[in-house]
């Protein structure tokens, strides 16, 4: 008779691209609210002008702002079209 052993996966089943990333913009003193809406609404798909603005007042007030939420290489793109245009990006974060 044949018997199976499973062995302990070293990490989970989200351990490489999948899973969920957060894609996190930070205040500053630097970027106006008007150039982060904007640039929200012209990279994060469903973000309109008027939700970036509500977004960017998360940020001022809190700090920071999970502007996006889903696979690593969506939100590797989407953090880098962020950082590129000038905002303050935290490091990409699990979720």
């Amino acid at each position: 008779m044949t018997q199976t052993v499973e062995i302990p996966r070293a990490s989970g089943p989200d351990s490489a691209l999948g899973g969920a990333w957060k894609v996190i913009v930070c205040n500053d003193d630097h970027n106006t609210f008007d150039h982060v809406a904007r640039t929200l609404a012209r990279f994060i798909p469903g973000i309109s002008v008027t939700r970036g603005h509500e977004i960017a007042g998360v940020i001022h007030t809190s700090g920071q702002a999970i502007v996006f939420t889903g696979e690593k290489e969506i939100a590797e793109l989407y953090w880098d079209q962020l950082q590129g245009s000038g905002l303050t990006m935290a490091p990409l974060e699990r979720d």
